[in-house]
């Protein structure tokens, strides 16, 4: 069966952000993921990480004014610098933490056309892969539905297994989303057999309604099954909004 990591952004928000890692170990769950680290000390989640035996499963890189509604600024060609500064301070965040990967949330390209909107997320990436690797950190890339989030750049798995092409390191990879990808193009099973090799994380979520598996359309005892047998490794972030409390939405966790 793969490994569930609980998205501390998502689930347990019946308590405070840092407390939240004592719910999830108590829930049974051995990795944790969120958002972003940065709202708080480094030594402070390192502590929570330890006391709960937790393995850090992955961060984002910094995305912008989040509170204001960007989604991630990999695409935006004058916030290059800011980019650049967010790799850094991922790294430090990351390097502590002892996560061995981070997502960049490409963004919303406003007021950018498509064509440089494009030609900067790759510079962008060029520029940060190799960092990261020589951190020991795998730099991954997500695509994400646009009901969710109108005019995400990045939005189905093709054009993101294109983007990492054109990159060509070998230290970038696929966040594959099941939500998101059930959303934009459906046959989940078959695409990520087809591209097992770059995918280095996966979330989930059901849809409708982004709530836990069991609740929508998606086949989710199936779908674990067949990710067992494709040989996946990875983990696998809980990245849903519980529909009342997360420990009583817990139910469809095998055991």
């Amino acid at each position: 069966m793969p490994k569930f990591a609980a998205n501390l952004t998502m689930l347990f928000n019946e308590v405070g952000f840092l407390d939240r890692f004592d719910a999830a170990a108590k829930a049974g769950f051995k990795g944790v993921e969120y958002l972003f680290p940065y709202d708080f000390k480094a030594d402070e989640i390192v502590a929570k990480l330890k006391a709960n035996n937790l393995t850090q499963v992955l961060h984002n890189l910094p995305a912008g004014n989040w509170g204001g509604g960007e989604r991630g600024i990999a695409v935006l060609p004058d916030r290059v610098d800011e980019f650049k500064a967010g790799v850094d301070k991922a790294i430090e965040y990351a390097t502590a933490l002892g996560c061995k990967q981070v997502n960049c949330l490409a963004g919303i390209p406003k007021d950018v056309d498509a064509a440089t909107a494009h030609k900067t997320l790759v510079a962008n990436l060029k520029y940060a892969a190799p960092k990261l690797k020589a951190a020991g950190i795998k730099l991954l890339v997500e695509a994400i539905n646009t009901r969710d989030i109108p005019g995400f750049f990045v939005t189905t798995t093709k054009q993101c297994l294109a983007i990492i092409d054109e990159v060509g390191t070998d230290n970038i990879f696929v966040q594959y989303d099941i939500y998101h990808m059930q959303i934009m193009e459906g046959d989940l099973a078959k695409t990520i057999e087809a591209n097992l090799s770059k995918i280095a994380h996966i979330q989930l979520a059901d849809n409708p309604g982004r709530n836990e598996p069991g609740t929508g359309e998606i086949n989710y005892p199936f779908l674990f099954d067949y990710i067992d047998k494709l040989g996946y490794s990875g983990w696998i972030g809980c990245e849903y909004k519980p529909k009342t409390e997360t420990v009583a939405g817990l139910g469809w966790l095998p055991k």
